[in-house]
């Protein structure tokens, strides 16, 4: 009964969507990332966007006014992710925050001596467990372009990987996955990693990925939807398990 009245109140949502056929035709041009799904996976898709629009308020900072097209842009990348999860996974959370550019928010870390130190670096994109996610608009505007760096899909990334408390790079696991194998998988990955980051060894993948567990996740969950390749021929059973846990094989879609 829930389920039927669930259904019933999405597709009323669905329904009196604002969005243009033109908008939408827009939106999907500026993002090449897209061009791999299906045409039911695109309606789909579609769905999974009016109802994260319905649910997320976007604002924006330093004078930024967020247009329609804007927001569509980020929504179409946000759900990219959750295409087969579900709405549901990102519940928790309202706001998205969209500054024109990098932003340097203030903070105050205690090294491993005791000492304080205030800490002003820019970023171009944040997320907050339970909080809002922030993203530079410089860096969304041309994201999508299968180069490997999707700011919007790293920032939501962390976001489903705080499904499980703080960023460990170990989201919620489906229950037809095996816990230990993605530990073991992703813990073996990411020393290998960041061994030949140390060794100057490059290997097609952002060197961030080797700061820890929760950006090496967030990273490759980029190169997993824009350049599914690269983590296919470097870490296979990586792939294997992004696969499982997204439901979605991006390699299918490419020749």
């Amino acid at each position: 009964m829930f389920g039927f009245i669930k259904k019933w109140w999405q597709d009323r949502i669905i329904k009196r969507s604002w969005l243009t056929d033109a908008q939408w035709t827009q939106a999907f041009s500026r993002l090449p990332l897209l061009d791999r799904l299906t045409a039911e996976e695109r309606l789909r898709l579609r769905r999974l966007v009016i109802l994260f629009l319905h649910k997320k308020s976007f604002s924006g900072a330093h004078g930024l006014i967020v247009t329609e097209d804007m927001a569509l842009v980020i929504a179409l990348q946000a759900c990219l992710p959750i295409l087969n999860l579900g709405i549901e996974w990102y519940n928790g959370w309202v706001e998205i925050i969209v500054y024109p550019g990098d932003f340097a928010p203030k903070r105050t870390v205690t090294d491993e001596y005791g000492v304080v130190h205030h800490v002003n670096d820019a970023l171009s994109g944040e997320a907050w467990q339970r909080g809002p996610l922030i993203l530079s608009w410089d860096a969304t505007a041309h994201a999508g372009a299968l180069d490997g760096e999707n700011l919007v899909i790293h920032e939501f990334a962390h976001k489903l990987d705080m499904l499980t408390g703080a960023a460990n790079g170990l989201p919620p696991i489906h229950a037809d996955m095996d816990v230990d194998e993605w530990i073991n998988t992703f813990t073996a990955a990411f020393g290998d990693f960041q061994a030949k980051t140390e060794a100057g060894i490059d290997s097609g993948i952002n060197r961030y990925a080797a700061s820890s567990p929760a950006e090496f996740i967030a990273v490759l969950s980029e190169e997993f939807f824009e350049r599914p390749q690269v983590i296919q021929a470097r870490y296979p059973r990586v792939y294997d398990l992004l696969r499982k846990f997204y439901r979605q094989d991006p390699m299918s879609g490419f020749g």
